[in-house]
């Protein structure tokens, strides 16, 4: 008999919703202090999870959880590049 591997879970910035790890994406500070999306989940870095939704990451960015989970400020620029890249990332991993 085969023991049951447990499944790694992590919980969603913005709905608050614990999920398996792979059904999130990572948002990751890296050591220079860049925020970014990190689909492979095996950058190193300060990492947070939210899920594939935009709306969860509209949510934890109103509520600035992902800055205090990451510690850093996160500029305009950047919170625009993480949702177009979180948009083609979440149609990348339906296909």
């Amino acid at each position: 008999m085969r023991k049951q591997r447990k499944i790694p879970e992590r919980m969603c910035l913005g709905c608050k919703e614990r999920r398996p790890k792979r059904d999130l994406i990572r948002v990751v500070r890296s050591p220079d202090r860049e925020v970014e999306l990190d689909p492979t989940g095996k950058k190193s870095g300060r990492g947070a999870y939210v899920c594939t939704s935009p709306r969860c990451l509209e949510k934890a960015r109103k509520s600035k959880a992902l800055e205090r989970a990451l510690e850093v400020t996160i500029e305009q620029e950047v919170w625009d590049e993480l949702s177009v890249n979180l948009e083609t990332s979440s149609k990348e991993r339906d296909k």
